[in-house]
């Protein structure tokens, strides 16, 4: 005789079908790290702070950065500010073990917003440098001089190893000063910095405080005074505030720092390219129009055909709002430019993306998602090997705080997720492969959170998911 199922029967097997569902599609996505960072207030630097400390001196240059200059990477802007007076504009530089020393003239200028008025800031490019030599710089000329010194990229090649740092929003918190620590210390030496905007956070400050412009260009001036950051701009360098009178968005960015923007053929500074080694770089701009007929969409059309994959066959993209999130913070807040850019990165194999914005670490598959046409409802990203991998490193430390609520389940495209504060470095070692490893500030300098071999989509488009990789 049959037995017939009782309803207590009928309500376990009901929550074991439950269950069992959840488990599928909780394994739908990668690996969200079970690494549990204590949850700390991220809280400023005070203003005593020694890493804000104004150089000795008379009207000493303070703030100095510099990044590349155009191009092929054959010149340096180098960028500074003096408090006191206007001072000189010239940077003398010479080469190393070289007695000759030229001298290059640049010009300066001061604005103001709201009740603040900056100090003398002054801009001036390096040309006609030589590859992969050791030059160093003087600026402060005849008065309180400061020496610094750089090195240019090797000559742009297919099979050049070269070393990039990546940070995302950094901010000048006691956090922030650790990210930077370690990547000062980390074994593996960048030799330039991807910064995929946010910089100061003075916009969280009662009138956007410019003074913590000036106290965040003294914190950074360790690293950006001795090695190109190639910018981005975020949403805190917007800083567009009606309510203060001050209607120019990028107002403080856009006096303080530069970018070769027309040696690309960009019209704005937001959006250029560069060539530096193996690796041609583009940044986007997030807060800039970019739909279609716009300047910065006519730019990009035009853009992706220069690149040659047998001269520069590392294609990176650079922005601020990330395409694939996975984290409750700013989730989809990137999917217009998406929508807008995708198919593009997938036709010319761009290798991969790297996006601030969210306040954590995340690494995708490489997948696209452009085959919806509104009508047809094929919405869902898809794995694609000649799409790129986004990662999110807008983990830099700063006042916000980390972001930690993710999404449930984790989603297919994403791979690795974490929710700590850290920095990265991409070591291109030829045309075919790259070694890549993030850093979280808890760890020595050494230690690796996340680790992966990329394979060029143009030279070696094999698969390199990442799942099994971490």
């Amino acid at each position: 005789m049959r037995r017939r199922f009782e309803g207590p029967n009928l309500f376990l097997l009901f929550i074991l079908g439950l269950v069992l569902n959840s488990l599928v599609l909780f394994c739908n996505g990668g690996r969200t790290s079970s690494y549990v960072r204590r949850l700390e207030e991220a809280v400023d630097m005070p203003l005593d702070s020694d890493v804000f400390r104004v150089p000795p001196g008379y009207n000493a240059p303070q703030q100095v950065h510099i990044t590349q200059g155009d191009v092929e990477g054959k010149a340096v802007i180098v960028s500074w500010v003096t408090q006191e007076a206007p001072g000189s504009n010239t940077v003398l530089y010479w080469k190393e073990n070289s007695s000759k020393k030229l001298t290059a003239q640049g010009k300066s200028k001061t604005y103001k917003f709201y009740n603040y008025t900056s100090g003398h800031i002054h801009h001036c490019t390096i040309r006609n440098l030589e590859y992969d030599t050791k030059y160093y710089y003087v600026v402060g000329v005849g008065q309180t001089e400061r020496e610094f010194y750089f090195f240019t990229p090797p000559e742009v090649g297919p099979d050049v190893p070269y070393t990039f740092g990546l940070i995302g929003d950094l901010g000048q918190s006691f956090d922030s000063n650790i990210t930077l620590t370690h990547y000062e210390n980390n074994p593996t030496k960048g030799q330039a910095v991807l910064f995929v905007g946010d910089f100061s956070y003075a916009d969280q400050y009662p009138n956007h405080d410019n003074n913590r412009w000036d106290t965040w260009g003294r914190f950074a001036e360790r690293s950006t005074a001795y090695q190109p950051w190639i910018w981005t701009v975020g949403n805190h360098e917007l800083d567009f505030a009606p309510e203060l009178g001050e209607t120019k968005p990028f107002k403080p960015f856009l006096n303080r720092y530069r970018t070769p923007y027309r040696s690309s053929g960009s019209t704005e500074p937001f959006w250029y390219s560069i060539k530096r080694g193996p690796a041609y770089i583009i940044v986007l701009a997030s807060y800039s129009a970019y739909g279609k007929y716009t300047p910065q969409f006519k730019w990009l059309e035009k853009e992706f055909p220069k690149v040659n994959r047998t001269e520069t066959p590392w294609l990176i993209v650079l922005m601020h709002s990330p395409w694939y999130n996975s984290y409750d913070y700013h989730y989809m807040e990137g999917e217009t430019m998406r929508v807008m850019y995708e198919p593009w990165f997938v036709k010319y194999k761009v290798d991969l993306v790297f996006a601030g914005h969210v306040h954590a670490y995340e690494r995708s598959e490489r997948v696209s998602n452009i085959a919806y046409n509104v009508v047809n409802g094929i919405c869902t990203p898809v794995k694609d090997k000649s799409a790129p991998v986004y990662i999110t490193i807008g983990d830099g430390g700063n006042l916000e705080g980390l972001a930690t609520r993710m999404t449930e389940p984790q989603p297919k495209y994403s791979a690795f997720r974490e929710a700590s504060f850290g920095h990265a470095v991409l070591s291109i070692k030829n045309r075919t492969h790259a070694y890549y490893g993030w850093h979280r500030n808890q760890d020595g300098y050494a230690v690796k959170g996340d680790t992966m071999w990329f394979y060029n989509r143009f030279w070696h488009p094999i698969d390199d998911s990442p799942s099994d990789d971490s």
